[in-house]
This record gives C-alpha cells, structure tokens and sequence, in this order.
C-alpha cells in the first residue's frame, strides 16, 4: 500500500470517475479532495442535500449517510492503491456530535493493508472543523 512506485495507484481523479459511476455514491455527492497513496491517506467531501436531512427541514446528516460516507472512504483509501473492488467486511461509526452545516468531510487513513484485510480509520468533519464522527472499517484485499 505504500509503494509509491505503484503503477496501479489511483489519482484522486481517477478515484472520482469510479465514485460518478456507482449510482448511490453519485446520489451522495461525494467529492474526492486528496489522496496519497504513500501515505494512506484519502480525502472526501459530502454535501449537505434534503435527502440526507436527519428531520426535513433540518440541517443535521442523518447517521445512515455519515456511515455510508465513513464506509466509501475507507474502502476506497485501499482501493486506491489496489484499483479492484473491495468487500466490506465489517465497519463501525461513534457519532461524537450532531453532524451539520453544508457539508462533512471524511479522512482516512490506511492502518494495516495486509495480505487478505484491510483496516481503515475515519475522522469525520463538519463544515466548521469540528470532528463529528470517528469509524473504523475492515475490508477484504483481492487474491493475489
């Protein structure tokens, strides 16, 4: 994961063609801001829309779309390094604050890309800076 010399690394460009392509990451509007694959570390970014309103007319992320965020980034921060799906296996989120604002921005960053799981860690950010959820996700690596 972090061989930079990876001819296989994905750009943030490239992570977010495949991120347009899936119909429910689309939904979500997620954003790729930054990714290094040396450092095992990818940037997302999620607008806030009514969909994705915890009450209608609110301004707080219901917790089903912070997990999802929390799940994408950190399956696509090893993904970026592997380009090939990858299965969650399982993920947890502590939600440590109302999330509100225009926007969240989930950062990963890659634990342990070992030979058949991977372990991510996400901080999640509202629009101010404030950290508002942590998770953690593991997730199958391709056969090799």
């Amino acid at each position: 994961m972090n061989d930079t010399s990876n001819p296989a690394a994905m750009t943030p460009r490239d992570i977010q063609k495949w991120l347009d392509g899936s119909p429910f990451i689309k939904f979500l509007g997620l954003r790729c801001d930054d990714a290094d694959v040396a450092a095992g570390t990818l940037s997302m970014t999620m607008p806030m829309r009514p969909e994705l309103e915890r009450g209608a007319g609110g301004s707080q992320f219901h917790g089903g779309s912070i997990a999802s965020l929390v799940d994408t980034v950190g399956c696509f921060a090893l993904i970026m390094g592997t380009r090939q799906p990858l299965p969650t296996i399982n993920f947890r989120v502590d939600y440590l604050r109302p999330s509100s604002g225009a926007s969240l921005t989930g950062k990963a960053l890659v634990r342990r890309a070992g030979r058949t799981v991977g372990v991510v860690d996400v901080d999640v950010f509202d629009d101010q800076g404030r950290l508002t959820a942590v998770g953690r996700g593991c997730f199958g690596m391709p056969a090799a």
